[in-house]
């Protein structure tokens, strides 16, 4: 796995995506180059890794309407 796709994935972890989504996603090189496209265009955006993984996990939660393990805890 390249560098830069294992620090997406951590970042994503950081945020509470399961691993076993982010395992679906990363080992399906259509999903990961969606996840890519729309990654790097946050950036051109001026987004920062934080708040890039924050928006992605959001709309992955809200994709595959997942609880978040923090909101789930609450």
């Amino acid at each position: 796995m390249k560098i830069k796709n294992i620090d997406r994935y951590q970042r994503l972890r950081d945020f509470h995506v399961p691993i076993s989504v982010l395992d679906d996603i990363f080992g399906n090189q259509d999903n990961l180059s969606i996840l890519n496209t729309a990654w790097d265009a946050l950036i051109k955006e001026g987004c920062k890794g934080d708040d890039i993984a924050k928006e992605i996990s959001q709309l992955i939660f809200r994709d595959l309407n997942i609880i978040p393990e923090e909101d789930a805890q609450k």
